[in-house]
C-alpha cells in the first residue's frame, strides 16, 4: 500500500485532532499505519470515540464536497464506538459523526506524487449537511 502522507500532512493531522479534543478536554493516541488515525479519550480517561482525521486543503467554506476512502470508513466502522470522521481545514475543522452523515460512494481517488489520478479507490463524498459540525482554529 502506498502512503502519501508528507510531514505538512502529519502537522496538518496533529493540529486537527488537538483543535478535536480541545473542545471536551480530552486525549488521543495514534494508531498504527494500517489501522484508522485516533482513539479518544474523554478528560477522565475513558475511550469515548474513534476517529479518522482527512487533510482537506482548503478554507471550511469552499471544501465540499468531503472526501474519505470506502476503505477506511469500513475499518472505522468496525470499531463499533462513536465513530468520527474530521477534515482538517486550511482555517478550521469540520467533523461529524459517522452514522450521522450522508453521501455517495464512486469510483474516483486522488493525484498520486508523479501527478496521474488514481481513480480506481471507492471514494465517499459527502455535501454541506446539517450533521457537521465546525470549530475554526484560534
Amino acid at each position: 500500500m502506498t502512503y502519501f502522507e508528507t510531514e505538512e500532512d502529519r502537522l496538518r493531522e496533529k493540529k486537527a485532532i488537538e483543535r478535536f479534543v480541545s473542545i471536551f478536554d480530552g486525549k488521543y493516541q495514534k494508531l498504527g499505519d494500517h489501522d484508522i488515525d485516533y482513539k479518544v479519550f474523554d478528560s477522565k480517561g475513558t475511550l469515548i470515540s474513534y476517529v479518522e482525521v482527512k487533510g482537506r486543503k482548503k478554507n471550511i467554506a469552499n471544501a465540499y464536497p468531503l472526501p474519505v476512502g470506502c476503505r477506511k470508513l469500513l475499518k472505522l466502522i468496525d470499531k463499533r464506538l462513536n465513530r468520527v470522521v474530521v477534515w482538517a481545514c486550511d482555517d478550521g475543522i469540520i467533523y461529524g459523526e459517522l452514522k450521522k452523515l450522508k453521501g455517495k460512494v464512486l469510483f474516483s481517488g486522488r493525484p498520486n506524487r508523479s501527478g496521474a489520478v488514481n481513480d480506481d479507490e471507492l471514494m465517499a463524498h459527502y455535501d454541506k449537511q446539517k450533521a457537521f459540525k465546525y470549530i475554526r482554529y484560534d
